[in-house]
């Protein structure tokens, strides 16, 4: 019987660990190796989860650097794999060398999808879950426009997000964003081509597709390589300990694989890989154009010359098709996975992206681009409650960022609020508060001039009258979903006027 190239690879897979655990045993006389792999430590920079929703984890990381700037960063992460491959080890983390140049950071988490999501599609993660991130930011950072960074099919997505919302995108950086595909995307278009592989029936077989069914297909696009070489290179080593602790990290990552949402990979490799619609500016989420015309804001990216998923010419073609006057490329000798890990690239890449972007983050007034009030994210809908409720995987403490269907939802800081609380916010009633000491609302941290006329018409005119309000009545009146994040401002006024 004629094996499938997805059985043959599987095969070579588990031949590859035997020889890696093999040459393990013969290279070294003591244990201390194989103890060492298995205690390497990753994603060690300390983070704050300041929002959920479904199974998303917005992360942040605060800066301590003496000078920081206003404008945070985002990282919208790939739907695939776990994000620590830009927290690797302390010495090699894209996020350390964004706080060491004065960034605060935000990355999103999205973990792995349960069965329940398999109908989850690129609108969902781009127009609903990002959008609702990026507010989250704005609000916490008081900026109207933030700064984006997007990974891989991360960076794809985020070229989605800023065409549709670019009054929010101050600069966007997009990193071995896979973009344009009339046959220079390497070997992973070549798997996306429809003559020869169809997403769809992937998807009727499994619904969300495997992280074991990506890994292999990734793998055998550079066999000897990743099932030979590899271990070879190991065994020539295997009494260096810092190359065998780099080598476990990395072996970690790579086996540390999510599933994918069935629908969003079907639409992702149809639309963008097979049909090459967004670089055609064809691409549609819902009913809403992803139009190219509209992304305008200072555009980099950073590509990997040697990057064989994401070839230079599958990114950089993008720049002339983008509405964007100030691009830029910084293409970097290394791969795909080298740009956020090699120690070459966080000494003579990264200082250079971090400077770009402190560059075009100036908060002056003349700096500040046309952007629309900042406003809260939206609730997740009654769709996506049934869909995540009942998950199996909603119990399980990894995945604990579920929302109980009907009961809560989640609010920007990580806490959750009733929903009949939230709706109370149509409530007309107006809020009997006595006006204290005077003070303009915008001198209390995160009330920028939208939540202030909120405040104002709510009954709230200044921070004396804010001293003395119920937290959980005016989130309701001004229709914010964080009772806690109201608390924050009642407490700082109460602080200042003594009461």
């Amino acid at each position: 019987m004629t094996s499938s190239p997805f059985t043959v690879g599987f095969d070579l897979y588990r031949q590859g660990w035997e020889r890696a655990a093999e040459t393990i045993e013969k290279g070294t006389d003591s244990p201390e190796q194989l103890e060492r792999m298995a205690e390497v430590e990753v994603g060690q920079t300390p983070s704050e989860v300041v929002y959920t929703e479904n199974k998303l984890e917005l992360l942040y990381y605060e800066s301590q650097a003496e000078e920081t700037h206003d404008v945070p960063i985002l990282i919208v992460y790939a739907l695939i794999n776990k994000p620590y491959i830009l927290d690797l080890q302390p010495d090699r983390s894209v996020i350390r060398n964004l706080l060491e140049n004065g960034f605060d950071v935000y990355m999103i988490d999205w973990n792995e999808p349960s069965t329940m999501d398999a109908a989850l599609t690129l609108e969902d993660y781009v127009d609903r879950y990002t959008d609702n991130c990026v507010d989250v930011v704005r609000e916490r950072s008081g900026q109207d426009a933030i700064n984006v960074l997007g990974y891989c099919m991360g960076g794809t997505m985020s070229v989605m997000y800023a065409a549709l919302h670019p009054e929010k995108v101050r600069n966007l950086g997009l990193m071995a964003a896979g973009l344009c595909f009339t046959g220079t995307g390497g070997v992973l278009e070549q798997w996306g081509d429809e003559e020869y592989y169809s997403p769809e029936a992937v998807t009727d077989a499994f619904g969300n597709v495997p992280a074991d069914f990506l890994d292999i297909g990734f793998a055998t696009m550079d066999p000897v390589q990743n099932f030979l070489t590899k271990y070879v290179q190991l065994y020539d080593n295997i009494e260096d300990e810092e190359f065998v602790e780099n080598f476990a990290r990395m072996e970690q990552w790579i086996g540390d694989g999510i599933d994918v949402a069935g629908a969003a990979y079907e639409q992702f490799l149809t639309d963008i890989y097979q049909e090459n619609k967004l670089a055609e500016n064809e691409f549609y989420l819902g009913e809403k154009h992803v139009d190219l015309s509209e992304v305008d804001m200072p555009l980099l990216q950073i590509v990997g010359e040697y990057d064989h998923l994401i070839p230079p010419e599958a990114s950089k073609p993008f720049n002339e098709l983008a509405a964007s006057e100030d691009t830029e490329v910084m293409e970097f000798p290394t791969g795909h996975i080298g740009l956020s890990v090699s120690s070459k690239s966080h000494a003579e890449l990264w200082p250079s992206v971090c400077e770009w972007y402190a560059e075009r983050s100036g908060t002056d007034e003349s700096d500040e681009p046309d952007a629309e009030p900042i406003t809260e994210p939206d609730e997740p809908d009654a769709a996506l409650a049934e869909d995540v409720a009942g998950d199996e995987a909603g119990t399980d403490e990894e995945h604990a960022v579920d929302e109980p269907d009907g009961a809560e939802a989640a609010t920007p800081d990580g806490t959750t609020a009733d929903e009949g609380d939230v709706d109370a916010g149509t409530d007309d009633t107006e809020i009997d508060v006595s006006s204290g000491a005077d003070g303009d609302l915008e001198t209390i941290s995160g009330i920028g001039p939208t939540f202030a006329e909120r405040l104002r018409d709510a009954g709230v005119p200044d921070v004396g009258a804010l001293a003395e309000a119920e937290p959980a009545e005016i989130a309701d009146r001004i229709d914010v979903s964080s009772d806690q994040l109201v608390e924050g401002w009642v407490d700082e006024a109460a602080d200042r006027t003594g009461n």
